[in-house]
């Protein structure tokens, strides 16, 4: 199958930044609708969830020796500066690690709980009227094809990431604007990851999602950022990933042209 992207909506890119939000919204609310889809959801987002948890606290826990070890040429510099620049490492470090394991989580994530997360989708596509000639890939296969892209996905991260780390050593800069355009580079990158599903079934692979997302950047942006910001809340990663997938479902089919509204099947 090719991916012809729909038409993008006549609106302005703000309009559609926000109806990508609204789709975050709405996936938000057919989850929480359906406990059997929440059970499914949380055991997989709550693995990964402990593991990302205890890196990250190991991280906080080390990042002043680790400040310091990338700056040694300061040792010998005023104190009130030396503090300023290891300060600044510091957020670059942190900033990086949040960019690249948000990614990392939701990938890990998708690959550990595949199943669950397939049904979701699934879930919601029935709910809109479902995929014709739907592709059904074995359990195996959806897990082999959800990692090759993960990966490619993890490496672009990494590639983007490298910039803003060290863009993030610059003092006011790297605290302010910095943290705006990683969290617009996570939030496009979380949009193609979490739209995996509704693509597969359509045997789609990662070059097709990112041209049709790239049509409707601004609602993927949207969807995405999100996205990023509820996983910046302390647990927000666990309780929202699989509500992020619903709304990736319908993200998705919104992109490829398919409803989004009710069309009498459950």
């Amino acid at each position: 199958m090719t991916a012809r992207p729909a038409a993008a909506p006549a609106g302005g890119a703000f309009q559609e930044f926000l109806a990508g939000f609204r789709l975050l919204v709405r996936g938000l609310g057919l989850y929480v609708s359906n406990p059997r889809l929440m059970l499914l959801g949380l055991i997989p987002a709550l693995i990964s969830g402990v593991l990302y948890l205890a890196a990250f606290g190991t991280l906080f826990y080390f990042i002043s020796d680790i400040a310091a070890a990338i700056t040694p040429f300061a040792d010998r510099w005023d104190e009130g500066l030396q503090e300023v620049v290891r300060l600044a490492v510091a957020a670059a470090v942190l900033g990086l690690f949040v960019l690249v394991g948000m990614l990392t989580f939701t990938a890990i994530t998708l690959v550990i709980g595949d199943p669950f997360y397939e049904k979701i989708s699934e879930t919601v596509e029935n709910r809109y009227g479902g995929v014709p000639n739907e592709i059904d890939l074995p359990w195996h296969k959806s897990i082999r094809l959800s990692l090759a892209d993960s990966i490619r996905l993890i490496g672009l991260t990494v590639l983007c990431g490298i910039p803003l780390f060290v863009l993030g050593f610059i003092p006011v800069v790297g605290q302010t604007v910095v943290p705006v355009i990683a969290g617009l580079v996570g939030g496009w990158f979380l949009a193609v990851e979490l739209s995996g599903f509704p693509f597969y079934r359509r045997g789609l692979r990662l070059a097709d999602r990112r041209r049709v997302l790239r049509a409707h950047r601004p609602a993927a942006l949207g969807f995405g950022v999100g996205v990023f910001v509820c996983f910046l809340i302390p647990l927000g990663a666990v309780l929202v990933t699989p509500a992020a997938v619903a709304g990736a479902a319908l993200l998705s089919r919104r992109a490829l042209g398919f409803p989004i509204e009710h069309q009498g099947r459950r």
